[in-house]
């Protein structure tokens, strides 16, 4: 049997390929680590609708199936959404990162429990998050966000060349205030101070009684930071950057080479 009890799997460039499919070979090993008990829970920036047919493709909807959605501001059960986590931001906070945003020429936008998808004006990669997660946004002038309205994330959007200036130096009125993670070359994520994936991985772990030791998280990018550190094996894909490489416990093969799947079966089904 292997010592490990869960392993949580970054989404986007850790189990997908660049197809955002999973490949057979990833699919059979995650089946056979369930078999042998290993929860299996899938650790993404996405929203839960985003993340629901990749649950449907792993069989991940049982009562014993979790998820940890928008890099941990959401931790909840797959049959029923209970949840197990929650840290949301406010009305407040959307506007003020807008506003950063506003200053810098950047474009911006949020997601809302109740008004999902919006952003002050529509752009490429707003239009892009929607696609990949398949919802559509709302364009809306953030001044009409109440203070208090709850939010669960806000985002910068915009190319990497652009982007890259302000994520080198996120001022300090909003570092200060949040998690900030790069999910994608061209997202710059906003979340609750004491949200992100590793606390997430962590908030599930405790309710589930297993200890950081007995936990694998993989993933490829900055947002994976924290639950690579908070594992027992920390494993960075070979796609990853190379801050997530620096600090990883293990490099596996890149995400078209179906890397999760060499983990599991390295560590998981073929352990003594």
């Amino acid at each position: 049997m292997s010592k490990y009890k869960l392993i949580a799997l970054d989404l986007d460039g850790t189990l997908l390929n660049t197809q955002k499919e999973i490949s057979a070979r990833n699919h059979a090993a995650i089946t056979a680590a369930r078999a042998q008990g290993v929860y299996v829970i899938l650790a993404s920036g996405r929203p839960y609708i985003g993340m629901q047919k990749y649950m449907r493709q792993l069989g991940m909807t049982g009562d014993d199936d979790y998820v940890l959605c928008f890099n941990g501001a959401r931790v909840e059960r797959a049959t029923d959404g209970y949840v197990i986590n929650s840290r949301m931001l406010s009305g407040k906070d959307a506007k003020r990162v807008a506003q950063h945003a506003q200053q810098m020429g950047l474009n911006t936008h949020a997601f809302s429990p109740t008004r999902g998808l919006i952003t002050p004006q529509a752009s490429f990669y707003t239009q892009h998050e929607a696609d990949s997660n398949g919802i559509d946004f709302t364009i809306m002038d953030f001044a009409e966000l109440e203070d208090g309205e709850p939010i669960i994330k806000s985002m910068i959007i915009d190319p990497p060349e652009r982007l890259d200036p302000f994520a080198a130096a996120v001022p300090t009125a909003l570092s200060q205030r949040y998690t900030v993670v790069r999910s994608a070359p061209f997202f710059l994520e906003f979340i609750h101070p004491q949200a992100n994936k590793g606390a997430g991985v962590a908030s599930l772990a405790q309710h589930l009684q297993i200890q950081p030791e007995d936990i694998i998280c993989c993933g490829d990018a900055g947002n994976d930071l924290h639950m690579l550190q908070y594992a027992g094996l920390g494993v960075a894909m070979g796609n990853a950057t190379d801050e997530l490489k620096a600090i990883a416990d293990y490099i596996t093969a890149d995400n078209n080479s179906s890397g999760v799947a060499e983990v599991i079966e390295k560590f998981i089904l073929h352990s003594r």
